[in-house]
C-alpha cells in the first residue's frame, strides 16, 4: 500500500530532470568545520562514552518508531491554502508546489496530538480531520527555502559553495592590488589551495560555472595554462538559495481565515486518539472511511485522473459540467508521514 518512498544517494553533480522533479533533494555540508565535527565524532565512538551512547542510539530510534505507529490517518484541512504563494516561473514548480502543500500537511499530522480532531458529517458520513496553524506554515516556509530552494537552484550546493570561495578570492584579490573584477585572474591551482578541494572536484563544479557563465575561462596560447575571470556581479551574502514567492507568515495573520464547510461542524474534547495502528501496520495513507477501514476504490480514481490531475487545472474549469461527478467535497489532499 502507497505511496512508495525511495531514498538514493549519489556523487553525481547532475541528476536527471525527470527524476529531479520527483525529489526532495538533500546535499552533505562539504565545509572543512563540519569534516573536522566528523572526525570529532569517530574519534569520540572509541571512547566508553561512546560505546554507551551507541547502545542508547538504539533505544531511542525504537522510540522515534513507537511514536511514529502512534499517528492516526487523519485528513488535513489547511484553513490559509488559497491564500498561499509560490513560484511560477517553471513548469517543474507545479510538481514543487505539491511538495510544499504535502510538507505543511505532514506537519500538521505530526501535531496531532496538540490539536482538538475536528469532525465533519457529510451524508451521513462522519469525517475526522485536523487544521494547519500559521506555525506549520513558518516552519514549511523555513525548510522549504532550505530544502525546495536547492531543488530550484540552477547550481548544485557545492558548486555554489565554489561560487562563493570564487567571489571571496576576488574580492581580496581586488582590495590588495587594487584592480578592477575584470582585471583579475585565477588558475585552477589558486582554487585549490583557496578552497582545499581536490583537482577533480574543481573541475566538475569550475566547468559547469563556466557553462552558466558565471566564470569565463581565458584560453591559454602556445601551451600557455588556461586562467579565468569571475563574470558575476550579484550578490552572494546569503550562501542558501531562497525560494521565491512564498507568502510572509506575518500578513496572513493580518487577512481574515475563508471559513468553509461549517455545517454540522463539531470539535472533540481534544483527547487522546482512541484507535492506533498496529506496530506492523500501514503509514498513513489516503482517507479511511471508520466503517470500512479501507481506501475509496482506485478503479475510480484511476477513472478520473485525467480531469482531476492539477496540471489539467485549466481543462477542468472550461468543462466543469461535464466533469463533475460527485457531490461530496474533499477536505484536503491526503497527508503522508515522509
Amino acid at each position: 500500500e502507497g505511496p512508495v518512498m525511495l531514498f538514493l544517494t549519489t556523487t553525481a553533480i547532475d541528476i536527471d530532470e525527470e527524476l529531479l522533479n520527483r525529489c526532495v533533494v538533500l546535499s552533505i555540508n562539504e565545509s572543512r568545520e563540519q569534516t573536522a565535527a566528523i572526525q570529532q565524532r569517530q574519534r569520540q565512538a572509541r571512547t566508553l562514552s561512546g560505546l554507551l551512547a551507541r547502545n542508547e542510539s538504539e533505544h531511542i530510534i525504537q522510540q522515534h518508531q513507537n511514536a511514529q505507529r502512534l499517528l492516526r490517518p487523519l485528513a488535513v484541512v489547511n484553513p490559509y491554502a488559497e491564500q498561499l504563494a509560490f513560484a511560477d516561473s517553471r513548469t517543474r514548480t507545479r510538481r514543487d508546489h505539491e511538495k510544499y502543500l504535502t510538507l505543511i500537511d505532514s506537519i500538521t499530522l505530526l501535531y496531532q496530538y496538540q490539536r482538538d480532531i475536528k469532525t465533519i458529517d457529510r451524508d451521513g458520513q462522519v469525517i475526522e480531520y485536523v487544521e494547519a496553524t500559521l506555525d506549520d506554515i513558518a516552519l514549511a516556509n523555513q525548510l522549504a527555502h532550505d530544502i525546495l530552494g536547492h531543488s530550484l537552484d540552477e547550481l548544485p550546493p557545492p558548486t555554489r559553495q565554489l561560487l562563493q570561495h570564487l567571489h571571496t578570492l576576488v574580492a581580496n584579490r581586488i582590495k590588495a592590488e587594487n584592480l578592477r573584477q575584470n582585471e583579475v585572474r585565477f588558475t585552477r591551482r589558486d582554487i585549490r589551495e583557496v578552497t582545499g578541494l581536490s583537482n577533480s572536484q574543481v573541475s566538475i563544479h569550475l566547468d559547469r560555472l563556466v557553462e552558466l557563465e558565471y566564470v569565463y575561462a581565458h584560453h591559454g596560447k602556445n601551451g600557455q595554462r588556461y586562467v579565468y575571470e569571475l563574470v558575476f556581479d550579484g550578490e552572494l551574502t546569503n550562501e542558501q538559495p531562497q525560494l521565491i514567492g512564498l507568502i510572509d507568515v506575518e500578513q496572513l495573520k493580518k487577512r481574515p481565515v475563508t471559513e468553509t464547510m461549517t455545517d454540522n461542524l463539531t470539535v472533540s474534547n481534544g483527547n487522546l486518539p482512541h484507535s492506533f495502528r498496529a506496530a506492523s501496520g500501514n503509514l498513513p495513507g489516503s482517507f479511511r472511511t471508520p466503517e470500512t477501514g479501507t481506501q475509496p476504490s482506485t478503479d475510480k480514481a484511476l477513472a478520473e485522473s485525467d480531469l482531476t490531475e492539477p496540471e489539467n487545472a485549466l481543462i477542468r474549469q472550461k468543462n466543469n459540467a461535464a466533469s463533475h461527478r460527485s457531490s461530496s467535497i474533499p477536505l484536503a489532499a491526503s497527508a503522508e508521514v515522509q
